[in-house]
């Protein structure tokens, strides 16, 4: 691990050249900060008490004063709703259909090489259990406090990782994937890295990458660190230094801060919408994800990170009966100490949504995506996560064309 640069800018000074960053240098598009919208309800459950909604109407006119001019469209491990994830495949599309960044999950191989997999457990994302071959790695591991039973990654050198082909995770979803199985490797991050920057070299590209570290502290306890071959990557193909379009993003808390320690690049404290980072659940830490979302945790989560990604159950709640509910002050939170937010995630079927935006009742049909992503961009939020970039670039640019 690297020693902090005694030159590294004040995090406030980084804060703000990250959002010039995210918001594309708005200031070259003609591109104001946005207005403050009316209220702070998407689905007010019932008449609320007047501090209460005079609350919630300075929380939401918190979040819009300061959400970037241009909010990011974010390739959810690529365009996973047409593409197997974590594929070369799924990357290219989602560039091809107007994302700002494309978003690699990383694990280790045996041999310690960064890989592009959801999880370490590839028995639902690729054809291993069709292998004799690999018959006999199938186990049970405990990881982050589950026992679960497949195929991992660290029990696989990058070589005999690399004879397996992808195939959709969730083929009664999305069967229209299933025709690309077996087409498609599992790419490293070296790859990722390399097409990024090959498609960046093309006139009028400039495309970012945004890195989740997986289970940094089961890997750790492997002796399978994350953070030193990630950095060494990202110096390896140009994307370290200030300035690069790259986000690094953890559940987990004790990384970021290492990471903090080694690189400029903008860290992401990411939140679920249950449970709590393992690597305090590991060190008797009682605080969960809820418990991050307060104001005097964001404070702290300023500190080592430069935003946050929610679950955005946790910007726009759902009621008992499914519908979308008041927002949280989270956005406005988040904003007042300097942190970008950008929720996960944006999927177009109907059984991912609020009840609010589902059409017909098929769970597998396509909803009133543009209507939910409009409504998180009312509520002032940077960019999100979407699994289907074009629906996000369609509903993104016709909120910037309503409010320009």
């Amino acid at each position: 691990m690297t020693s902090r640069d005694p030159l590294r800018r004040p995090r406030s000074t980084r804060t703000t050249r990250l959002r010039l960053l995210a918001g594309s240098l708005a200031a070259g598009l003609g591109l104001g900060l946005l207005p403050a919208l009316a209220g702070g309800a998407i689905a007010p459950a019932g008449a609320a008490p007047e501090r209460e909604r005079g609350a919630a109407a300075a929380s939401a006119e918190r979040a819009q004063e300061r959400q970037v001019r241009r909010p990011l469209v974010i390739g959810h491990r690529g365009a996973s709703g047409y593409r197997p994830e974590h594929t070369l495949a799924s990357y290219e599309l989602a560039i091809r259909l107007g994302a700002d960044y494309v978003e690699p999950d990383l694990v280790p191989t045996k041999d310690g090489v960064l890989v592009a997999r959801h999880e370490n457990e590839i028995g639902g994302t690729t054809d291993v259990a069709e292998r004799p071959e690999f018959a006999d790695r199938r186990t049970t591991k405990t990881i982050d406090g589950r026992a679960i039973t497949g195929w991992f990654t660290e029990d696989f050198t990058l070589a005999e990782l690399r004879t397996l082909r992808a195939k959709e995770r969730i083929p009664a979803v999305r069967p229209d994937n299933t025709r690309y199985d077996g087409r498609f490797q599992v790419p490293t991050l070296a790859q990722v890295l390399r097409m990024v920057r090959d498609t960046n070299r093309g006139p009028g590209r400039d495309v970012g990458v945004y890195i989740e570290t997986k289970h940094p502290t089961y890997f750790d306890s492997l002796g399978l660190s994350m953070e030193e071959p990630l950095v060494r990557t990202l110096r390896r193909f140009g994307f370290e230094k200030r300035g690069s379009k790259v986000f690094l993003q953890s559940f987990e808390t004790t990384n970021l801060r290492d990471l903090d320690r080694m690189t400029d690049l903008p860290l992401v404290q990411l939140m679920d919408a249950t449970g709590a980072p393992y690597d305090l659940v590991v060190a008797g830490d009682p605080r969960t994800y809820a418990d991050l979302t307060a104001r005097r945790e964001l404070r702290g989560i300023s500190r080592y990170a430069d935003g946050i990604g929610p679950n955005k159950d946790l910007v726009i709640p759902r009621g008992t009966d499914g519908s979308a509910q008041r927002r949280t002050p989270l956005v406005g939170d988040a904003h007042d100490y300097g942190l970008l937010v950008h929720p996960f995630t944006i999927r177009d079927e109907n059984q991912f949504m609020a009840t609010d935006f589902r059409r017909g009742t098929d769970p597998n049909a396509k909803g009133e995506v543009r209507a939910e992503i409009t409504a998180f961009l009312d509520a002032g939020v940077d960019g999100f996560f979407t699994d289907h970039p074009d629906s996000g670039v369609d509903a993104r640019d016709a909120w910037l064309a309503r409010d320009r």
